[in-house]
């Protein structure tokens, strides 16, 4: 489950990127494994010719040492595979596919390596704020470089070997996520705890000579880099413009699991609102600058301002959508739109359960609907955390135990929607294993998840929603789990 911004609201800042699967826990027994191919895809080029169990050693005479490599290299029309049986032998194939088309391979290992575990300690690491006795799989702080470009989530730069950082320049991977959170090395330093991390400024200032872009993120701690840390980091990264695509400032998430670690503060109201205000009005110096503002603040902030949150044309392409960067405003725009087009949906008795902090914008668009369909009925709870704590107000961590004693007894309708990001799309169950089907059986209903679109959304609500599926075997949902650093 990516524990991002949901359809809901977005995900507490400040927590690791990724997990590999419960059958490869923190990475054990990759090695055994790396470029082993479990599966041929019907219709690949090598069906019929390569075999389950061999392993993939070169393409084109590169070694292929991981996921990046095999994508670089396997990316021409003409190939030539070297490939080892398990007895040790190897043979040769001459490969012809389209441009860009796919081999059609499944590996043991997405990453056809070990995921590369976290170096840092930060002050804020939301897995350091997890209760005892969950999953061990999501105790794994992965702070991966390829993970960062395959499937966007955000590392730190302060694991990255000279080799690694001369490949992303000679391959030209981009865009990189970057986990910024200061551009003050000796603070960054502190914030990590990690000595070398302020070394991390000058990688980005080496990528971003290089041409890779790199879209930022700062997760922002009262007291420690807001204010004019917080001004200082932005004037730092607009200089590094435009390999500094975007940059969002999300609030630190505190849950009630943080005894021993350091004394954190959240936002209050007026702190909120005083950073959304210096944020925006930086960002407008950099609209008139460079013709785009760069910098924007997460939704958590907005909401816990009590700000309205800005218009759609104020997120220019959306970049960081998924981290929960003008992911609301989306949502209305888009289901706005699907109420338009709508015919008569007929009538419809359905429930949202979702996080405290989103409520109200959820009771928002229910309203709507049902001003323009009268038939409809259509009512939205806010599940509280007690799991996490009443500070984590995100519908992302909600668990399924709070969800089912919240709404015993409630009138749900014929149909309880959920979001999507509550659930770990392999298993198909919330944070604290329970799966949707023991929710289903508990609260007498289906129990829909959708996806962050205003469409669905309305399709959810009219009933004409596909059946929820588990998601499938696609590799980056099966092994990794994503979060905000």
């Amino acid at each position: 489950m990516p524990f991002l911004l949901c359809f809901f609201d977005g995900q507490n800042g400040g927590s690791p990127v990724s997990c590999p699967s419960d059958k490869q826990e923190a990475g054990e027994g990759l090695k055994e494994m790396e470029n082993v191919i479990r599966a041929i895809d019907p219709g690949s080029p090598l069906e019929g010719r390569a075999k389950i169990g061999d392993r993939l050693l070169k393409v084109n005479g590169h070694i292929i040492r991981d996921v990046l490599d095999y994508k670089f290299h396997a990316y021409d029309r003409e190939l030539s595979l070297v490939l080892q049986r398990p007895d040790g032998g190897e043979y040769h194939l001459h490969v012809r596919k389209a441009e860009g088309g796919d081999l059609g391979l499944d590996f043991e290992s997405y990453l056809m390596d070990r995921p590369r575990s976290c170096a840092n300690n930060c002050i804020f690491c939301f897995i350091d704020q997890l209760p005892p006795g969950m999953r061990q799989t999501l105790y794994f702080k992965d702070d991966d470089a390829r993970l960062s470009f395959l499937l966007g989530n955000y590392i730190t730069l302060t694991n990255l070997s000279d080799r690694e950082i001369r490949r992303i320049i000679d391959l030209h991977i981009s865009p990189v996520n970057v986990s910024v959170h200061t551009m003050n090395p000796e603070l960054r330093v502190r914030m990590l705890r990690n000595p070398r991390a302020g070394e991390s400024i000058g990688i980005m200032k080496r990528l971003a000579d290089a041409g890779i872009v790199m879209n930022c993120q700062i997760v922002c701690c009262p007291g420690w880099n807001d204010g004019d840390e917080l001004s200082f980091s932005m004037q730092q990264l607009k200089a590094l413009w435009p390999a500094v695509h975007s940059v969002s400032v999300v609030p630190v998430g505190l849950t009630r699991w943080r005894e021993g670690l350091e004394r954190l503060t959240p936002f209050s109201p007026e702190h909120a609102a005083a950073t959304i205000d210096q944020v925006t009005s930086f960002g407008d110096g950099c609209l008139q600058d460079l013709g785009s503002r760069i910098f924007f603040c997460g939704d958590e902030l907005y909401l816990k301002a009590g700000r309205e949150i800005p218009p759609d044309e104020f997120y220019e392409e959306y970049t960081q959508l998924e981290n929960g960067i003008g992911m609301l405003r989306l949502l209305e725009t888009e289901f706005r739109a699907a109420l338009r087009m709508s015919e008569d949906p007929g009538v419809q008795h359905c429930s949202i359960a979702c996080g405290t902090a989103a409520a109200p914008w959820m009771r928002m668009l229910a309203g709507q609907a049902m001003t323009m369909w009268p038939q409809l009925d259509i009512r939205v709870y806010a599940i509280e955390n007690d799991f996490f704590g009443h500070d984590v107000t995100v519908s992302g961590l909600v668990t399924g135990e709070d969800l089912l004693r919240q709404l015993q007894g409630k009138a749900l309708g014929s149909r309880l929607l959920i979001s999507q990001n509550m659930l770990r799309r392999q298993e198909d169950d919330f944070l604290d294993d329970i799966s949707r089907k023991d929710a289903e059986k508990a609260l007498g209903l289906p129990v829909i998840p959708v996806e962050a679109d205003g469409f669905e959304l309305w399709d959810a609500i009219c009933g004409a929603a596909a059946a929820p599926q588990p998601h499938g075997k696609e590799p980056e949902e099966t092994e990794y789990y994503r979060y905000n650093r």
